[in-house]
């Protein structure tokens, strides 16, 4: 496994943990000042701030997130990654409404300097049963 790939993978994981746990800190370090957010069960854009401020408030959350890595298709093109995953998750909206879903997501990393990857767009499509 290539160092890219690991380290995206891992900061994949880490996005993952960080909504289900709640944690602004890790969601901080992790997205770009510049992130946005696609969502999955309606396609409505969210920046940085609003997931932030949305997962704080405890209006949006993540009761389980299960990935597979093994799975994820993993591309490097400069500065710029980019996986190409599978997840199962549980989401409480902001409106209390709450469902689940399998989705095939995309996240789109870029790069300053070696390892130093921040997630600058997340966007997640449903799999239909």
């Amino acid at each position: 496994m290539s160092t890219d790939r690991a380290t995206l993978l891992k900061h994949d994981q880490s996005f993952f943990d960080a909504l289900v746990a709640g944690d602004l800190g890790v969601l901080e370090e992790l997205l770009s000042d510049d992130f946005i957010l696609v969502g999955l069960q309606d396609g409505a854009v969210a920046d940085k701030r609003i997931v932030l401020d949305l997962v704080a408030s405890g209006a949006l959350e993540f009761p389980r997130i299960d990935s597979f890595p093994d799975e994820a298709i993993v591309r490097v093109i400069g500065n710029v990654g980019i996986v190409v995953g599978r997840t199962g998750m549980n989401v409480t909206n902001p409106d209390g409404t709450m469902y689940s879903a399998g989705s095939r997501y995309t996240h789109v990393y870029a790069t300053g300097s070696p390892g130093a990857w921040r997630l600058t767009s997340a966007q997640g499509t449903a799999i239909r049963p």
